[in-house]
């Protein structure tokens, strides 16, 4: 009964995975759902602030920002949104693939790369891959906030305003739906016109009367754009992460359940096969009695 034995403790501990599996599958799914509610209600003002950039970037206004102004791409800066735990499924792994095939076409064009690390994964991988990191934050919590964006995309706006980078992008993962995932790299700056939403409807150009002046409220309102957006794809990406693991979760726990099937059927073999042997072993002794 020695392989009984074993087969039925590997069974208790196939089980004791599951228990957990489901568990972080169920918490998953709670924090998804918040997670989802929290991006939904950040999108109107993602949204809006980005109409009034674009009106901005088709006016003529009597300040003309630098972040409006286009430049030769030649350094390129790069804030990265990930995940700071694992157990996600192939989330991250996908999104950081996709960045190399950037990287590669940016390196063949001669550009230099710099990167701000938002989440631990993110800054692991870059470290693994020799990438210079010139800012990060992490361990953000189920609740990320504005405030902890301003850290990393500060040092990268700073950079920007004394030359060292020539645009700005930031790769994270879209939320489409539970099953669904989409890596963007998005152009944060400088801000051109094709960055904004496409509309089918006719173009206006808007033009605006600033008060108390255009310099002051400019230099204030486009760093909350790019505050804004390094904000909403850290909440559009956690909830891509809750997403990616309820789903990992739930695929763990039905192939535990199916293991724990194969290792039943084992044992009852192994236990019919014992008791058979047994079995003959009495009749074998009797017969020679």
């Amino acid at each position: 009964m020695s392989g009984a034995k074993e087969i039925r403790s590997k069974i208790k501990g196939v089980k004791n995975t599951q228990k957990i599996t489901r568990a972080m599958q169920m918490v998953a799914a709670s924090k998804m759902r918040k997670a989802q509610a929290r991006m939904f209600a950040s999108r109107p003002y993602w949204e809006r602030i980005k109409n009034v950039i674009q009106h901005l970037s088709e006016s003529d206004p009597e300040y003309r920002h630098p972040y409006l102004l286009p430049r030769t791409p030649k350094r390129i800066g790069i804030v990265v949104v990930s995940s700071d735990r694992g157990l996600c499924g192939g989330l991250n792994t996908n999104m950081f693939r996709h960045l190399i095939g950037q990287l590669q076409t940016w390196e063949q064009e001669g550009k230099e790369v710099v990167f701000a690390a938002i989440g631990s994964k993110a800054e692991l991988f870059l470290r693994r891959v020799g990438g210079k990191i010139i800012a990060s934050t992490s361990h953000l919590g189920d609740s990320p906030s504005v405030a902890d964006m301003i850290g990393p995309v500060g040092v990268m706006l700073k950079a920007y305003d004394e030359n060292e980078l020539d645009a700005l992008y930031i790769c994270y993962n879209k939320f489409i739906n539970t099953m669904s995932q989409k890596v963007v790299v998005d152009k944060l700056l400088p801000i051109a016109e094709e960055q904004v939403v496409q509309s089918d409807k006719p173009r206006a150009h808007w033009d605006y009367i600033y008060e108390p002046d255009a310099k002051e409220l400019l230099d204030m309102l486009l760093i909350r754009y790019i505050e804004s957006q390094v904000y909403h794809a850290t909440v559009e990406n956690f909830a891509c992460e809750q997403a990616s693991r309820m789903v990992a979760m739930q695929s763990a726990s039905d192939n535990a359940g199916e293991f724990i099937d194969g290792l039943q059927l084992a044992y009852n073999k192994a236990r019919q096969a014992a008791i058979t042997r047994e079995l003959a072993e009495i009749v074998g002794g009797a017969a020679a009695v």
